[in-house]
């Protein structure tokens, strides 16, 4: 089979594929990768992978593009690399990808790199979760995401849940910090750009069995199921904040950075959707006053 066979099946792949010459200028660049990245090949052939494309991060949030590429390191030594880390997508929402680098040789010479990436969001249960969502009319219209009934239906079932079983869960009440600024600064058209933004990126970095809704304005709340200890409720909350800040969303040749700041809680046996929600509200303004684009947690 000739060479023309073995690029349309690359091409045709659902993960992204892309291949670098030794400077880490892109050559090759599939279908697959314009689907998970929102680049096309066009605007990404012939450029390094450094420049502004990927920008990947691990899980703590480093810069990896720069200084700790795996796959400068694959074409320095020919080792293969397997990662978790996250990409940023044209639109500037940080997606969770898996990622394969493997050196290209010509005998024992490395002639370059080969990475493949996998969407490790959960798109599928999202999407059908959308679906579901459409057709009882129960998404936000501006986010895509579930509306206030949706989540307040959600939460008082989970509380009945915790009562009846002691299935507690975690709670996340998230607000866009200075979001007044954005819609002053560029105007409500990319506001609504940044709120649909944010809501996909929290919501591709949750569980599948997770729940997110917008409860108004630019406040999010967030259900972390089978979660009953403040570490592992912490953890995921950094995670989430840590990849609004990293973020950059593009809107009319203009790039533009919010944080966020979270109030993070536990489910009492006790509580009422009321006390739950106010507990939490109240732990997010706690954010606020001490400085912003952090977590506060608490059950008091």
């Amino acid at each position: 089979m000739d060479e023309s066979f073995y690029r349309d099946v690359l091409e045709n792949l659902a993960d992204g594929v892309y291949f670098v010459d030794p400077d880490r200028t892109i050559i090759f660049w599939n279908k697959g990768a314009e689907r998970i990245t929102g680049f096309y090949k066009n605007e990404v052939v012939g450029k390094s992978c450094y420049a502004n494309i990927l920008n990947h991060v691990d899980t703590e949030g480093n810069q990896l593009c720069e200084h700790l590429c795996p796959l400068a390191k694959t074409l320095q030594d020919g080792k293969i690399r397997t990662a978790d880390l996250f990409l940023q997508h044209k639109d500037g929402r940080r997606v969770p990808v898996s990622i394969r680098i493997a050196p290209m040789r010509i005998g024992d010479r490395i002639i370059g790199a080969v990475e493949s990436f996998t969407d490790s969001s959960s798109t599928n249960a999202a999407l059908l979760r959308v679906k579901y969502l459409e057709r009882e009319s129960l998404t936000d219209p501006t986010t895509g995401i579930g509306n206030r009934r949706y989540t307040e239906n959600t939460l008082i079932s989970r509380l009945e849940e915790n009562k009846r079983y002691d299935w507690k869960f975690g709670f996340l009440f998230i607000d866009l910090d200075h979001f007044k600024n954005v819609n002053d600064t560029y105007g409500h058209s990319a506001g609504d750009m940044v709120l649909k933004v944010i809501a996909a990126e929290l919501a591709g970095n949750l569980r599948s069995f997770d729940f997110i809704g917008r409860w108004g304005g630019e406040e999010f709340v967030i259900i972390l199921v089978n979660m009953e200890e403040e570490p592992a409720v912490l953890e995921l909350a950094e995670r989430l904040r840590m990849l609004v800040e990293k973020s950059s969303i593009a809107y009319q040749d203009q790039h533009i950075h919010v944080t966020i700041s979270i109030g993070a809680t536990l489910s009492l046996t006790d509580d009422t959707l009321e006390t739950l929600v106010q507990r939490a509200d109240r732990l997010m303004y706690e954010s606020k006053r001490r400085g912003r684009n952090r977590i506060s947690f608490g059950t008091g």
